[in-house]
């Protein structure tokens, strides 16, 4: 079977780019399958950074066909924007395919997000504030406009007038803000979005699926991560959509029995941006460390991310989840400098002990992380590319996380560099 799923197994930022672009050379197709620009990847390719949001990272292989599969939602002034960025560098996005059934985030989704965020005060859910969440909800609630809408003026003002007159109330009578035009939005999508983006506009169920039925190689690439998803997530601090193996399914268009290959992204240690809990968050100088030496700054945000040591009951909730048949570890260079190294290989609360992740949240949002202490390596990983090479404290630490998550860690990071890894 010629698909594979990359997500992350953590709450995001865990490396998925990087792993995107080193196997991108094998794959024909690399499509993103859920959320929108308030997830970021990084991808170094020869020294050079490239931050992308929306468009995915198999376009820096030239080879590769990337696609935003229907599962996405998109700001079309952000998509263009990243597709004019990369061009300047040299970056040929004209491969580039967006499924018409994406739905699209509008101005009223933004301005909603940012004043329902602050009307929230000390409950405020951490939001990225960029239309995310009302974007979804308009999904569900049926009412939303996807890409396909630009390409028939008359249908987008229609549902645009329809839909814009019950947010203007809401943002008038709730909020107390100005009402946005229907006229203004409607000329900036369909005069000045639409031109440029209908060549790039696409069937991408059939494209896909006529790929598959040809051989060829597809890969589905996740944002956020599976603690994000809005079912199985720390809710309700989670995204909007369903970053984990479903939403693969459904936000590409793919069916299950496609599916070959499922690869879970984590860091060998843990971060997270935004409110929500987390059992084993460092408070100290051990904090500073990892978020200097892991540059742990959000890639669209900036935010300081919080940080923490490795969680394992996570990773065996994630690997449920997901079905995960292997497990790319990231970040294991950052932690050269430690001389103990922690894990979390099981909770405690009020004297219960919890191997797996409690289900209810007022339990979750108390629990203690019981640790397990292995010996650090001291030592500098950033040029190790043999597993022969790597020291035997970072093989044990290796080999301790895989017989805890029950999966294989195949490969790890050891720099942010595409070259930067080792097969285990």
């Amino acid at each position: 079977m010629p698909v594979t799923i990359v997500l992350g197994t953590q709450w995001g930022d865990e490396g998925k780019g990087k792993l995107t672009d080193l196997i991108a050379a094998d794959m024909d197709f690399v499509v993103r399958y859920q959320g929108g620009h308030n997830a970021g990847h990084t991808v170094v390719v020869d020294g050079e950074s490239f931050a992308l949001q929306l468009i995915p990272s198999g376009v820096l292989n030239e080879s590769v066909i990337p696609v935003i599969g229907n599962g996405v939602v998109v700001d079309p002034g952000v998509l263009l924007a990243e597709i004019d960025t990369l061009a300047s560098r040299g970056v040929d996005t004209s491969r580039l395919r967006v499924s018409g059934q994406a739905h699209l985030i509008m101005p009223y989704h933004i301005e909603l997000d940012r004043v329902a965020e602050r009307h929230l005060g000390k409950n405020s859910l951490g939001t990225t504030k960029r239309g995310i969440g009302p974007t979804y909800a308009d999904k569900a609630a049926r009412i939303g406009l996807r890409v396909q809408d630009m390409l028939d003026p008359k249908i987008f003002r229609q549902k645009l007038d329809v839909v814009l007159k019950e947010k203007n109330a809401i943002l008038a009578k709730v909020y107390n803000r100005l009402p946005l035009s229907s006229d203004q939005i409607a000329d900036t999508y369909l005069n000045e979005y639409a031109p440029r983006i209908a060549p790039l506009i696409s069937d991408t169920v059939s494209l896909l699926h006529d790929a598959i039925e040809e051989g060829k190689n597809i890969l589905l690439e996740g944002a956020q991560a599976t603690f994000l998803d809005l079912d199985h997530g720390t809710y309700p601090f989670v995204t909007s959509s369903n970053p984990t193996a479903g939403g693969a399914i459904t936000g590409s268009g793919i069916g299950p029995r496609n599916i070959s290959r499922i690869i879970g992204v984590a860091k060998a240690y843990l971060t997270r941006v935004g409110a929500g809990p987390f059992p084993t968050e460092l408070f100290d100088e051990t904090s500073d460390v990892l978020v200097e030496r892991g540059r742990e700054f959000g890639t669209n945000t900036g935010r300081r991310r919080r940080t923490g040591w490795f969680d394992a009951v996570l990773l065996r909730q994630a690997v449920r989840l997901n079905s995960l048949s292997e497990v790319f570890l990231t970040k294991l260079d950052v932690l050269d400098e430690f001389e103990v190294v922690k894990v979390a290989t099981a909770y405690e609360s009020e004297g219960e002990r919890y191997d797996s992740v409690p289900y209810h949240q007022s339990v979750f949002h108390k629990v203690v992380p019981i640790y397990k202490e292995l010996p650090g390596w001291r030592c500098d990983l950033s040029t190790v590319r043999k597993r022969s090479d790597l020291p035997k404290e970072a093989l044990n630490y290796i080999e301790f996380l895989s017989a805890q998550i029950g999966v294989p860690i195949t490969m790890v990071g050891v720099g942010p560099s595409r070259e930067q890894y080792v097969e285990i």
